[in-house]
């Protein structure tokens, strides 16, 4: 009964650790598609399009090489793209609401600017500075 409980735990979090990767694969694989799409991707600056190209061409790399990594290494590995996506974005909006109201204007957002991506020395894309 004990060997089973632990069959099922390990089936579990394979399974787990697989919906991580492919959540993570989507987001990744949705932001490139998105940013191919000239009527959408023309709406950014060019430095926010190429950061958002950057932190989406590192994450699909790591990917392909990370095969076997945890379920909270993915998660991470996600929250800090869509961190750096969520920053770009509310910069996007801010810029194409009237300016009546006090809302900020590009370049006044607070970490506007930051670097787009580093990598840790085992090869994780690490998303800061923002």
């Amino acid at each position: 009964m004990v060997s089973e409980a632990e069959k099922y735990k390990a089936e579990d979090s394979a399974a787990a650790r697989f919906q991580s990767k492919n959540n993570l694969e989507s987001y990744a694989y949705d932001l490139r598609s998105s940013l191919n799409d000239e009527s959408f991707s023309s709406k950014f600056y060019p430095a926010d399009k190429a950061t958002l190209q950057f932190v989406t061409d590192i994450t699909i790399r790591w990917l392909e090489r990370s095969q076997e990594e945890s379920k909270e290494e993915y998660e991470e590995v996600q929250q800090g793209l869509e961190h750096v996506t969520n920053q770009i974005m509310q910069k996007l909006y801010y810029s194409t609401i009237n300016h009546v109201g006090g809302f900020p204007r590009p370049g006044e957002i607070p970490g506007d600017g930051g670097a787009p991506g580093r990598f840790r020395p085992s090869g994780r894309p690490r998303y800061g500075g923002f």
